[in-house]
Order: C-alpha cells, then structure tokens, then sequence
C-alpha cells in the first residue's frame, strides 16, 4: 500500500520555492542596476567644449572711488571788497590764473605811503652817513670830541634799522597788492563760485571764494583681499609695473589706464582688505558739443582690474562647464562610447567667461558645457550632431558664457 506523504513537507517545499524565486529576483536587480540605471535611461543632449591651451591673466578686480591728488580751498589772504570774478564754473585752470579781483586801491595806497617812508628814512641815512666821514676824519686831528663822534656812528645804525624795516613794509605792501589779485594755486577744475561781486571777503572766511581739484593726473583707491597681497607684493617688488584698467559702473566702457601705486599700512580687519591706490592719466577731452573735460571725476565709483600676473599656456573650460559638490570642484569628462566621468579639478583664475584649470584636465579633452543637470558618472550623453541632437554645436574654450545649471555630485 502506498504511504502518501505529509501535507507539512508540501508546505515546505513551497516555502523553499518562494525564497529562491525572491533570492533570484534580487540577485537579478543587482546585477542589472547599472544596466537599469544608466543604459535603461534615454540618453541626455548636451553641449561641449574642448579644452585648450591659453594665456589666462590673473586679475584683481574692485570697485574703486577716484580721488584727487590735490584739493584746495582758496583763501583770500586780504580783506575787501570783491570787485571782478574771472572764472565759469567748473572750468579749467592753469596754475597762477587769476580767479577773483578784491578792490586793490587800499592797498595800492597802502604801498605808496610805504615807498615814501622808506625814501625819506634813506635819504636821512645818507646824511647821517656823511656827518660820520666828517667827524671821524675831525677825531682824527683831535678837532672835535671823540663822544661826537659816537654819537653820529650810533645814529646812522639807528637810521639802517629804520630803512630796513620800511624795505620790509614795502615788501609786505606789494605782496598783500598782490593777494588783492587771487590766483589758482594750481592747474585743474574749478568748483562753483563762493563769493560774488560786492561781497567783503577777509582771511577767516570758512568757505573761501572757490574750490580748485587737480584733475591729472588722478588716483583710484580699490581694496586688495589680503589673500592676494603677497602676490601684488612680490611682483610689485621685482620691479614690475602692474598695469591698472579703469571701467565705468557697468563695467563695459574703458575710462583710463594707469599703474599700480602704493598701499595702505595696514589690513582692515573688518572687511580683511587692504586699501591699495593707482595713478592714472586723466587727460582733458573734447566732447561732441565742444566741451572740454576729463574722463574721470573726483569721488567716482569705477570699477578696478589689476593685472598681476599671466599664467601662460594653461587649460581653460567655460565657466558652465564647471562644478561644485562636496568633494569640490569638478567638471564632466565626454568619454569615447558617449558616456561621462567625473573629474575633479582645481581651478585658477577667471576672466568671466573661462576659467584656467589648475590640475585634473588636459589639452584636447572634452567636457560638457550644457545640460549637465542630472549627470552621474556614467551616464549616456547624446552629442551635437548625433541624431536626434538639439543643444546646437560645440562650445569651445572662449566661446562665450553658458547658463549654469546644477548637477548632482557624487
């Protein structure tokens, strides 16, 4: 008779099966996620760029405020009436033109009655000097007392002193004569007029009669980060000029060239900047309506670029091309069978739209420029011109700024 087996070994055996059907299926899933996630993916149209060979500069960019090498105000150094303004506002002076006219009559008197002083003092100087030849030559034959004598010597060195200190009323007559006249201290712009014609000026008036600024040359002040003193520094310090490019606030039009300066002693340790300054020519032009004036104004705001040094011959990508993730900076590397790797890079300097590669790329590789967003490693990219491609031709190094997207970093 045949024993028929128990029903418990059935309920195994199905058991054993639905665990090896579940082992097998992950063991399945495992082995085709890369499949699955990368090759089962339609791939992404991107743009590219090769990467080149460049001379990239090394700048110092700021915003920068021009700032005059001279500004004075002009005092009057007499008092009186103002009789002659001789300026226009906000032209432009040559040193020693004269600006404003106080009424010179007082003191044109003033000297008269000075030179008349003095020749009537000299005149009794010269015969004091005569009585003396007389008397010493009398002394001489013991005619006359030797005290007499004395006397006259001691007159006629009163009488020096007298002359002399009416040379000096004379001399201080003509120059305040002369301030009566008041002058541009030196050449550059005026400012608008203080004082108007009638007015009483004197020495102590707070605002003066005019404002003169030199115009040229001029300084820009900018600020230095502290992490590129040492640079300027060492290149300042081998004998290079560092060459300064001043631009308006759009930073589009170039207003003036100029040097490198000098720095401040010391770092602001609030904004960790030193304040460094450039001299630059500030030549007068003549605009359309016939206009004379500089390029650059006192107190403007322009933006600086300092050239500190040219890193020559050195790997560039576009700025989209770039990265960044946890690990740093990197940039997505086209490999042969159409598919990306990941190459983690250290950048150099930038000129806004390439940016110098340090380390992690060479000349003649390729990288992607756009659609980036949503890369891994490995993932399939379709190229331009490959069928069905629409992100348009490649993006060389120079080709111009990208729009930037973000990626997901590994």
């Amino acid at each position: 008779m045949h024993r028929s087996r128990p029903r418990w070994l059935a309920y195994v055996l199905v058991i054993v099966a639905l665990v090896l059907v579940a082992l097998a299926a992950r063991w399945f899933a495992a082995a085709g996620v890369t499949a699955n996630t990368h090759a089962g993916r339609p791939a992404v149209a991107v743009a590219i760029a090769t990467v080149k060979l460049v001379d990239m500069p090394e700048t110092v960019s700021a915003i920068g405020t021009v700032i005059p090498l001279d500004t004075a105000t002009v005092q009057s150094q007499v008092a009186g009436n103002v009789t002659q303004i001789m300026f226009k506002e906000g032209q432009l002076v040559s040193e020693g033109q004269p600006i404003v006219q106080i009424d010179p009559r007082p003191y044109r008197l003033t000297l008269q009655q000075a030179e008349g002083t003095l020749a009537r003092d000299s005149a009794s100087l010269a015969m004091a000097q005569l009585d003396l030849k007389r008397y010493e030559t009398l002394a001489a034959q013991d005619s006359i007392a030797r005290q007499t004598m004395e006397d006259e010597r001691a007159t006629v060195a009163q009488l020096q002193g007298t002359v002399a200190t009416d040379r000096a009323a004379v001399g201080s007559a003509r120059l305040n004569l002369q301030y009566a006249t008041i002058k541009a201290p030196f050449a550059g712009r005026i400012g608008l007029k203080q004082v108007f014609v009638g007015n009483y000026v004197t020495p102590s008036a707070t605002g003066g009669v005019a404002v003169v600024t030199r115009i040229d040359p001029i300084d820009v002040e900018f600020s230095v980060p502290q992490a590129q003193l040492g640079d300027v520094q060492r290149k300042v310090g081998s004998g290079a000029g560092l060459p300064v490019t001043v631009l308006d606030q759009d930073n589009t039009t170039v207003l003036a060239h100029g040097t490198f300066s000098t720095f401040d002693n010391q770092i602001n340790t609030s904004t960790g900047t030193v304040q460094a300054k450039a001299r630059v020519a500030n030549p007068v032009v003549t605009g359309k309506t016939g206009q004379k004036a500089p390029s650059l104004f006192p107190n403007q705001f322009v933006n600086v670029s300092m050239l500190v040094d040219t890193l020559h011959q050195v790997p560039v990508v576009p700025v989209s091309a770039l990265r960044h993730g946890s690990q740093g900076d990197f940039v997505f590397v086209v490999q042969p069978d159409k598919t990306v790797k990941i190459a983690i890079v250290k950048t150099g300097p930038s000129d806004g739209v390439n940016t110098a590669i340090l380390s992690g790329l060479h000349q003649g590789q390729v990288v992607v420029s756009e659609g980036s967003d949503g890369l891994d490693e490995g993932s399939a990219v379709r190229l331009p011109g490959d069928k069905g491609g629409d992100k348009g031709g490649e993006s060389g190094a120079g080709a111009g700024r990208h729009k930037q997207g973000g990626a997901r970093s590994q």
